[in-house]
């Protein structure tokens, strides 16, 4: 059973109203490392929903959140003064007059609707605003002690005496960082506090600051009603925030905790899990750029979450798309297939690896020539408008992240760099070029090559490198037969005998 099929069937065993919750802090840039969250809870909502279940399902903003350091993308000029101040207080890096978690969180937005989630958007400044918050503050400040008695208990550390689970906002800086509760009335539902700038004063209940983040989370699960959240491994360790909040939960605001899934990292190949703060990151919007969204969505479904999943944007992103276009709706993984699955596009049916390549062939003549190169291969182009797409995505990961050895171009003259060959080299060449007809299979150009190679009395490596030297002026192309029996071959049998 898929992971998703086995969650979403404890929650219905459970009964009652399946409420799912995710969200982020948009302190930076929200790369596929924070996709994994809400890409997890997605697929348990779509598997409740084949169950003929209807879950409400949050995706929580937190913009409440301070701006914890001026991270390494950010102008300290700018952004040291604002060190401490809730993100949807302080200004966007763009200076366009959105908020600093508005210039985040927008292209994240955008990013959500191409991946196919449907899911309510609850940014955390409001929910305090608003006043929904107001009843879990009374009841966290009301019962200090014994949630600094959980607190202490589950981390073996002792709360100060000047400890609350309430941090206001500073009426004079602005800052959630310095200030100190110093009482509060319930009633008037307001809190006094004083602050390291030296300002005292009072602020309302709804607004006027936020929970710290070890009551915060149970606060919004008691007031959201979640019965189910995926959350990261940094979370799950003994004595750790999910620990805390589930006693919390339970003890103070009086309700079960949501049923947890912990999920492990994806880190970057070759640099390791994704951080925003660090500056290591590919953002999500920037992979929509270069990856259908149903196979950005099938990285992620296709492992368990207590896997940790790999990701390197050069080469191992071709085998990717390719998995995820064999798996189909009949592959070893075709639940997780169609939990990725959007629309019911029919199959493209040609290997993304042979896009790449066709779409250099055919430069800048476009997507009219890439369709006559492929259905010359023998391969059905009646999904045009599949494959176009697919070309659109392989020539922005050309532009972005293929390596070097990758990309080619289809050299209009006799490349300067093939003269001067091995005369064997050139002999096979010509001898290839005098048994080429329109209508030959990769393979029988394969076997030709080896055959004129041969017969010349050339090395294959050298009389390889001759030809692509010859087409590409590089000494490195693609796959030769493949590549050869996507040419003209008027053009082919001209360029390999102008070899001398």
């Amino acid at each position: 059973m898929h992971w998703a099929d086995e969650m979403a069937g404890r929650l219905a065993e459970r009964g009652g109203e399946v409420v799912i919750s995710t969200g982020i802090s948009p302190s930076g840039p929200i790369h596929i490392g924070n996709m994994r969250e809400v890409v997890t809870a997605d697929a348990v909502n779509r598997a409740l929903k084949d169950r003929g279940l209807t879950p409400a399902f949050y995706y929580i903003a937190d913009d409440f959140d301070n701006l914890r350091k001026v991270y390494p993308f950010l102008d300290p000029k700018v952004y040291t003064e604002h060190v401490g101040r809730p993100l949807s207080r302080i200004p966007g890096p763009a200076g366009d007059g959105r908020s600093y978690a508005d210039h985040f969180l927008a292209p994240f937005m955008a990013s959500l609707e191409r991946l196919g989630i449907e899911t309510e958007v609850v940014r955390l400044h409001e929910l305090y605003e608003s006043g929904r918050m107001t009843p879990a503050i009374k009841l966290a400040l009301e019962n200090r002690d014994r949630i600094a008695g959980i607190i202490d208990g589950m981390t073996g550390r002792e709360t100060p005496d000047t400890w609350s689970p309430f941090t206001p906002i500073c009426n004079s800086c602005g800052r959630l960082t310095r200030t100190r509760v110093t009482g509060f009335d319930a009633a008037a539902e307001t809190v006094a506090y004083g602050c390291g700038c030296g300002d005292e004063g009072e602020v309302p209940m709804a607004g006027g600051g936020k929970l710290v983040w070890r009551v915060d989370w149970p606060a919004k699960w008691w007031v959201l009603g979640v019965t189910f959240e995926p959350f990261g491994k940094d979370h799950a360790t003994r004595g750790g925030s999910y620990a805390s909040g589930e006693r919390i939960c339970s003890e103070i605001f009086g309700r079960p905790a949501p049923m947890p899934l912990v999920y492990e990292w994806i880190r970057l190949s070759g640099v390791g899990d994704m951080s925003s703060s660090k500056g290591n990151v590919v953002t999500i919007s920037e992979m929509l750029e270069i990856l259908p969204p149903e196979v950005l969505r099938f990285l992620v479904i296709r492992r368990a979450p207590k896997k940790t999943i790999s990701f390197d944007p050069g080469m191992p992103l071709l085998n990717l798309v390719n998995d995820f276009d064999e798996t189909g709706a009949t592959g070893a993984n075709e639940r997780a297939y169609r939990l990725s699955a959007l629309g019911s596009a029919p199959a493209v049916g040609v290997p993304f690896k042979h896009v790449v390549t066709v779409v250099q062939i055919a430069g800048e003549r476009g997507d009219d020539a890439v369709l006559e190169i492929l259905e010359r291969g023998g391969y059905d182009v009646s999904n045009s408008e599949g494959i176009r797409g697919r070309a659109a995505y392989a020539r922005r990961w050309l532009e972005t992240h293929a390596p070097e050895s990758v990309k080619f171009q289809l050299q209009e003259t006799l490349p300067e760099a093939a003269t001067g060959l091995e005369p064997e080299a050139v002999d096979a060449l010509h001898r290839l070029a005098d048994g080429l007809e329109p209508g030959l299979t990769a393979e029988r150009i394969h076997e030709m090559l080896y055959d004129a190679a041969e017969k010349a009395g050339a090395a294959p490596k050298v009389v390889f490198r001759a030809l692509y030297l010859a087409l590409l002026g590089k000494e490195r192309g693609p796959r030769a037969g493949w590549f050869l029996s996507t040419l003209d071959s008027d053009f082919l049998i001209e360029r390999l005998h102008e070899v001398r």
